[in-house]
């Protein structure tokens, strides 16, 4: 089992030595050959990731960073898949992003309007019996891919959906905007304010 949330000395960070429980006693097998895996592209990202870091840390929103991450691994064509939900929002970050200099396309999430009961089912509809499209991560990916996208946001995409785009995407992927109706999209809060928010998150 490895429970790093539970640790209470964070060796990785402190220098200390592991508990026995600790990956870096129990795996560093893995842990080396983690390190074998940064090769050309994963070192580039990382290095960008650690320099976007190093200059924005608590100064920069998360979009700002996107954009400077963007910037540091020299992207010039950017994809963003967002939900239908945050249009306002996606169209705010396209034009901030085409501000920065950047080229970019955005696919919305129902983009295809393929019906719920072609694929998934009638029983899955939230409103049973007339036309509800189904959400296409898949068909967003693929479209982004056919763009020859360098990068690609993810705006508000469902719980799963945007697995499904992770794993279709060939582009690396930024999740900027996590979709959370209840509490205004930002996921935190319930936890944060998990008293508060009890009753939705243990009572069906």
């Amino acid at each position: 089992m490895v429970n790093c949330a539970k640790c209470k000395v964070y060796a990785c960070r402190s220098g200390l030595n592991p508990p026995p429980d600790c990956p870096m006693a129990t795996m560093k097998e893995v842990l080396s050959e983690s390190l074998k895996l940064y090769k050309e592209a994963e070192l580039k990202l990382a290095r960008a990731a650690a320099t976007i870091e190093k200059r924005g840390y608590a100064v920069w929103p998360r979009v700002r960073e996107f954009a400077e991450f963007c910037r540091e691994i020299g992207a010039k064509r950017i994809g963003i898949a967002f939900c239908m939900g945050l249009m306002d929002v996606a169209r705010w970050v396209v034009e901030y992003l085409e501000d920065m200099g950047f080229e970019v396309h955005s696919v919305v999430c129902k983009c295809g309007g393929e019906d719920k009961s072609h694929l998934l089912g009638e029983d899955v509809k939230m409103r049973a019996g007339g036309f509800e499209p189904m959400c296409n991560p898949i068909a967003q990916a693929l479209i982004l891919n056919s763009l020859d996208t360098d990068v690609n946001g993810v705006i508000g995409l469902c719980v799963g959906h945007d697995s499904l785009f992770y794993m279709h995407s060939k582009a690396p992927v930024v999740t900027l905007i996590v979709k959370d109706r209840v509490t205004g999209h930002n996921p935190a809060a319930a936890i944060y304010a998990s008293n508060y928010f009890a009753a939705r998150l243990y009572k069906r």
